[in-house]
Protein backbone atom coordinates (compact mmCIF):
# COMPACT_ATOMS: atom_id res chain seq x y z
CA UNK A 1 0.00 0.00 0.00
CA UNK A 2 2.95 2.34 0.09
CA UNK A 3 3.22 2.62 -3.56
CA UNK A 4 -0.13 3.88 -3.63
CA UNK A 5 -0.74 6.08 -1.05
CA UNK A 6 2.65 7.66 -2.16
CA UNK A 7 0.94 8.16 -5.83
CA UNK A 8 -0.59 12.02 -6.22
CA UNK A 9 -4.17 11.86 -7.24
CA UNK A 10 -3.45 12.30 -10.81
CA UNK A 11 -1.61 9.27 -10.83
CA UNK A 12 -4.11 7.12 -9.46
CA UNK A 13 -6.87 8.65 -11.58
CA UNK A 14 -4.46 7.71 -14.18
CA UNK A 15 -3.48 3.66 -12.44
CA UNK A 16 -7.67 3.52 -12.46
CA UNK A 17 -7.65 4.05 -16.35
CA UNK A 18 -5.03 1.83 -16.61
CA UNK A 19 -6.69 -0.55 -14.72
CA UNK A 20 -10.21 -0.23 -16.85
CA UNK A 21 -8.27 -0.71 -19.96
CA UNK A 22 -6.16 -3.92 -18.92
CA UNK A 23 -9.75 -5.17 -17.66
CA UNK A 24 -11.00 -4.97 -21.39
CA UNK A 25 -8.11 -5.99 -22.89
CA UNK A 26 -8.36 -8.98 -20.59
CA UNK A 27 -12.38 -9.68 -21.44
CA UNK A 28 -11.57 -9.91 -25.40
CA UNK A 29 -8.82 -12.52 -24.67
CA UNK A 30 -12.37 -14.61 -23.23
CA UNK A 31 -13.75 -16.25 -26.58
CA UNK A 32 -16.92 -16.87 -24.79
CA UNK A 33 -17.37 -12.82 -25.08
CA UNK A 34 -16.04 -12.36 -28.56
CA UNK A 35 -19.41 -11.31 -30.09
CA UNK A 36 -20.21 -9.25 -26.41
CA UNK A 37 -17.33 -7.20 -27.46
CA UNK A 38 -17.93 -7.10 -31.08
CA UNK A 39 -20.72 -5.24 -30.41
CA UNK A 40 -20.14 -3.05 -27.59
CA UNK A 41 -16.28 -2.42 -27.66
CA UNK A 42 -15.70 -1.62 -31.41
CA UNK A 43 -16.30 1.45 -33.42
CA UNK A 44 -17.59 -0.18 -36.14
CA UNK A 45 -18.87 2.08 -39.13
CA UNK A 46 -21.48 -0.58 -40.22
CA UNK A 47 -23.18 -0.79 -37.56
CA UNK A 48 -26.56 0.43 -36.75
CA UNK A 49 -25.78 1.99 -33.42
CA UNK A 50 -22.23 3.72 -32.88
CA UNK A 51 -23.43 6.24 -29.85
CA UNK A 52 -22.26 3.69 -27.04
CA UNK A 53 -19.41 1.41 -28.93
CA UNK A 54 -17.75 4.56 -29.88
CA UNK A 55 -17.10 5.57 -26.10
CA UNK A 56 -16.59 1.86 -25.07
CA UNK A 57 -13.64 1.70 -27.71
CA UNK A 58 -11.74 4.07 -26.27
CA UNK A 59 -11.04 1.49 -23.13
CA UNK A 60 -10.61 -1.24 -25.67
CA UNK A 61 -7.85 -2.76 -26.64
CA UNK A 62 -7.32 -6.17 -28.28
CA UNK A 63 -3.23 -6.50 -28.77
CA UNK A 64 -0.85 -6.47 -26.45
CA UNK A 65 1.10 -3.83 -28.10
CA UNK A 66 -1.54 -2.22 -28.69
CA UNK A 67 -2.80 -1.79 -25.19
CA UNK A 68 1.26 -1.39 -23.90
CA UNK A 69 1.96 1.79 -26.00
CA UNK A 70 -1.27 3.72 -25.32
CA UNK A 71 -0.98 2.70 -21.28
CA UNK A 72 2.58 3.77 -21.40
CA UNK A 73 1.61 7.67 -23.46
CA UNK A 74 -1.22 7.79 -20.95
CA UNK A 75 0.94 7.25 -18.08
CA UNK A 76 3.79 9.44 -19.05
CA UNK A 77 1.72 12.61 -20.34
CA UNK A 78 -1.75 12.41 -18.53
CA UNK A 79 -0.18 13.93 -15.46
CA UNK A 80 0.31 16.81 -16.90
CA UNK A 81 -3.17 17.22 -18.16
CA UNK A 82 -4.64 16.32 -14.91
CA UNK A 83 -2.63 19.04 -13.24
CA UNK A 84 -4.01 21.94 -16.00
CA UNK A 85 -7.18 20.43 -15.77
CA UNK A 86 -8.53 19.13 -12.83
CA UNK A 87 -9.59 15.47 -12.04
CA UNK A 88 -13.02 16.01 -13.30
CA UNK A 89 -12.34 17.88 -15.66
CA UNK A 90 -10.00 15.40 -16.96
CA UNK A 91 -12.19 12.83 -17.47
CA UNK A 92 -14.58 15.24 -19.15
CA UNK A 93 -12.36 16.18 -21.93
CA UNK A 94 -10.52 12.42 -22.01
CA UNK A 95 -13.75 10.75 -23.32
CA UNK A 96 -14.77 14.02 -25.51
CA UNK A 97 -11.72 13.87 -27.10
CA UNK A 98 -11.89 10.44 -27.49
CA UNK A 99 -15.29 10.59 -28.66
CA UNK A 100 -14.64 13.39 -31.25
CA UNK A 101 -11.87 11.28 -32.75
CA UNK A 102 -13.80 8.36 -32.81
CA UNK A 103 -16.82 9.99 -34.67
CA UNK A 104 -13.91 11.82 -37.11
CA UNK A 105 -12.49 8.19 -37.78
CA UNK A 106 -16.18 7.15 -38.61
CA UNK A 107 -16.53 9.74 -40.96
CA UNK A 108 -13.49 9.56 -42.66
CA UNK A 109 -14.03 5.33 -43.16
CA UNK A 110 -17.65 6.41 -44.42
CA UNK A 111 -16.44 8.89 -46.99
CA UNK A 112 -13.60 6.20 -48.50
CA UNK A 113 -15.87 3.13 -48.42
CA UNK A 114 -14.03 1.58 -45.42
CA UNK A 115 -15.70 -0.99 -43.48
CA UNK A 116 -12.95 -1.96 -41.29
CA UNK A 117 -13.50 -1.17 -37.25
CA UNK A 118 -11.35 0.43 -34.79
CA UNK A 119 -10.56 0.88 -31.31
CA UNK A 120 -8.17 2.08 -28.61
CA UNK A 121 -7.32 4.67 -26.90
CA UNK A 122 -5.07 6.47 -28.61
CA UNK A 123 -7.59 9.48 -29.69
CA UNK A 124 -8.07 10.43 -26.19
CA UNK A 125 -4.52 10.58 -25.02
CA UNK A 126 -3.32 12.24 -28.18
CA UNK A 127 -5.89 15.08 -27.29
CA UNK A 128 -4.35 15.36 -24.06
CA UNK A 129 -0.91 15.58 -25.78
CA UNK A 130 -2.55 18.02 -27.91
CA UNK A 131 -3.99 20.00 -25.31
CA UNK A 132 -0.32 20.03 -23.05
CA UNK A 133 1.19 20.94 -26.26
CA UNK A 134 -0.78 23.82 -26.74
CA UNK A 135 -0.81 24.83 -23.08
CA UNK A 136 2.49 24.51 -22.78
CA UNK A 137 4.34 25.29 -26.09
CA UNK A 138 8.19 26.04 -24.58
CA UNK A 139 8.37 23.00 -23.22
CA UNK A 140 10.66 20.54 -23.50
CA UNK A 141 10.17 17.00 -24.64
CA UNK A 142 12.24 13.58 -25.68
CA UNK A 143 11.62 10.79 -27.13
CA UNK A 144 12.11 7.94 -25.15
CA UNK A 145 15.21 6.28 -27.17
CA UNK A 146 16.71 10.00 -27.85
CA UNK A 147 16.92 11.37 -24.73
CA UNK A 148 19.40 13.85 -25.53
CA UNK A 149 17.91 15.34 -28.54
CA UNK A 150 15.30 17.41 -26.91
CA UNK A 151 13.10 19.75 -28.51
CA UNK A 152 9.93 21.88 -27.73
CA UNK A 153 6.33 21.10 -27.47
CA UNK A 154 5.18 23.52 -30.04
CA UNK A 155 7.88 21.56 -32.64
CA UNK A 156 6.22 18.26 -31.33
CA UNK A 157 2.51 19.24 -32.49
CA UNK A 158 3.48 20.42 -35.56
CA UNK A 159 4.93 17.59 -36.33
CA UNK A 160 2.07 15.18 -35.18
CA UNK A 161 -0.25 17.41 -37.27
CA UNK A 162 1.98 17.24 -40.44
CA UNK A 163 2.43 13.40 -40.30
CA UNK A 164 -1.45 12.77 -39.22
CA UNK A 165 -2.68 15.11 -41.84
CA UNK A 166 -0.37 13.31 -44.25
CA UNK A 167 -1.75 10.04 -42.96
CA UNK A 168 -5.55 10.85 -43.80
CA UNK A 169 -4.41 12.62 -47.10
CA UNK A 170 -2.42 9.54 -48.49
CA UNK A 171 -4.89 7.10 -46.88
CA UNK A 172 -2.14 5.25 -44.89
CA UNK A 173 -3.71 2.47 -42.92
CA UNK A 174 -1.41 1.49 -40.33
CA UNK A 175 -2.44 4.17 -37.80
CA UNK A 176 -5.79 5.05 -37.59
CA UNK A 177 -4.69 8.69 -38.57
CA UNK A 178 -8.16 10.32 -38.64
CA UNK A 179 -8.48 9.62 -35.00
CA UNK A 180 -5.10 10.61 -34.39
CA UNK A 181 -5.79 14.29 -36.12
CA UNK A 182 -9.20 14.32 -34.64
CA UNK A 183 -7.72 13.98 -31.20
CA UNK A 184 -5.00 16.14 -31.65
CA UNK A 185 -7.86 19.05 -33.31
CA UNK A 186 -10.24 18.84 -30.09
CA UNK A 187 -7.05 19.30 -27.56
CA UNK A 188 -5.89 22.30 -29.07
CA UNK A 189 -9.92 23.32 -29.75
CA UNK A 190 -10.38 22.90 -25.61
CA UNK A 191 -7.47 24.86 -24.94
CA UNK A 192 -7.86 28.08 -27.05
CA UNK A 193 -11.82 28.36 -27.08
CA UNK A 194 -13.50 24.65 -25.69
CA UNK A 195 -13.11 25.24 -21.96
CA UNK A 196 -14.95 28.25 -21.93
CA UNK A 197 -17.38 26.60 -24.25
CA UNK A 198 -18.36 23.32 -22.40
CA UNK A 199 -16.65 23.24 -18.64
CA UNK A 200 -17.15 26.75 -18.42
CA UNK A 201 -20.88 26.37 -18.54
CA UNK A 202 -20.89 23.72 -16.71
CA UNK A 203 -22.53 26.13 -13.11
CA UNK A 204 -24.98 27.62 -15.52
CA UNK A 205 -26.20 24.29 -16.53
CA UNK A 206 -26.52 23.22 -12.87
CA UNK A 207 -28.29 25.92 -11.97
CA UNK A 208 -30.62 25.63 -14.86
CA UNK A 209 -30.98 21.48 -13.88
CA UNK A 210 -31.75 22.15 -10.19
CA UNK A 211 -34.35 24.66 -10.96
CA UNK A 212 -36.00 22.33 -13.44
CA UNK A 213 -35.92 19.96 -10.84
CA UNK A 214 -37.53 22.11 -8.27
CA UNK A 215 -40.19 23.50 -10.57
CA UNK A 216 -41.15 20.33 -11.39
CA UNK A 217 -41.47 18.76 -7.57
CA UNK A 218 -44.01 21.83 -7.16
CA UNK A 219 -46.65 19.87 -9.61
CA UNK A 220 -45.52 16.67 -8.18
Amino acid sequence: MGYWTDLNDGKKLIVGLIAINCIVFSLWQLRSLQPVMTKYFLSDPTAKKIGLPTLLSIFSHIAPFHVFCNMYVLWSFADAAIHMFGKEQFLFFYMSAGMFAGILSLMNKLARGVHQPSLGASGAIIGALGAVCTAFPDSKLSIIFLPMYPFSAESALTALLCFESLGVLLKWRFFDHAAHLGGLLFGIWYVKLGHELTWGKRQTVMEWWHKLRGHGGVHE
